[in-house]
């Protein structure tokens, strides 16, 4: 990704976090399968170069704490309430035959993340990573993440493994990236920005295709999460010096509450 220059106004990066919440993912399993909690901690400590300590529990159900981090996972023998997924599955453009796939689905783990004093993207690095080393030990089939809308089936989720371990970031694994076509233009939103403490992106009718909307938008997000930088309204941005896209902060038009729209 080139370096984003940002006019009228140069941001810096924001030492206000957002406020800490427990993070939630549920890896789903087939055929009675599930993960194995010790190769799970023995991937995030000889792969991943993670401090795991303070471990309770076994298989079924165990708590540890990641770099002062505290996890959770349980093993569920149930499918996910099929009302959960169906809606979101409806719109995993990244996952076509998730409805297909997901439907005999019989068992899922619950990982959890508990409220912690890390940064909204140390938090999710650890996070991600914990859920790395369940999908390339067992034969996990994917990931629900609810609050995000996201389901990432395994071989989607296990791509991100060198961005997550090059300390880059992965927004496909935590941030909801829709997109919509019409006659008037094609349309792109964001949906998981806020947890980072930034404002959802939307582009609303542009002629641009929708694969470079999705590309910009990408490159945009992992931007502003990764390097910490707040778009204002009023402002502009740009690849170059010579680009300058005009952002305004209006009511959302796919997502509740206001949103940056930028003109393209």
């Amino acid at each position: 990704m080139g370096l984003f220059d940002i006019f009228k106004k140069k941001e810096t990066p924001s030492s206000a976090q957002p406020e800490s919440k427990t993070l939630l993912a549920m890896p789903m399993f087939n055929n009675g399968e599930q993960y194995n909690l010790n190769s799970v901690l023995g991937n995030l400590k000889s792969f991943w170069g993670l401090n795991v300590t303070d471990l309770q529990g076994d298989d079924n159900t165990a708590v540890f704490r990641i770099n002062s981090e505290m996890v959770a996972i349980a093993y569920m023998p149930a499918q996910i309430p099929w009302g959960d997924i169906e809606g979101t599955a409806q719109y995993a453009y990244n996952w076509q035959t998730a409805a297909q796939d997901l439907k005999e689905h019989n068992g899922h783990a619950i990982v959890s993340m508990m409220s912690g004093s890390k940064s909204a993207v140390e938090r999710y690095r650890i996070f991600s990573k914990v859920l790395c080393a369940i999908l390339s030990t067992s034969n996990a089939i994917g990931v629900y993440q609810g609050s995000q809308t996201l389901l990432i089936p395994r071989e989607q989720y296990l791509d991100f493994v060198t961005d997550l371990k090059d300390d880059r970031t992965p927004i496909p694994l935590w941030v909801y990236i829709g997109l919509r076509g019409s006659q008037a233009g094609n349309s792109i939103y964001t949906y998981g920005l806020s947890v980072f403490g930034k404002q959802e992106i939307e582009v609303i009718d542009s002629k641009l295709k929708l694969e470079e909307l999705y590309n910009f938008i990408l490159n945009i997000s992992a931007y502003v999460v990764g390097s910490d930088v707040t778009l204002r309204d009023g402002e502009t941005l740009g690849y170059t010096a010579d680009q300058k896209i005009k952002i305004t902060s209006s009511k959302g038009k796919f997502i509740e509450g206001e949103s940056l729209k930028l003109e393209m």
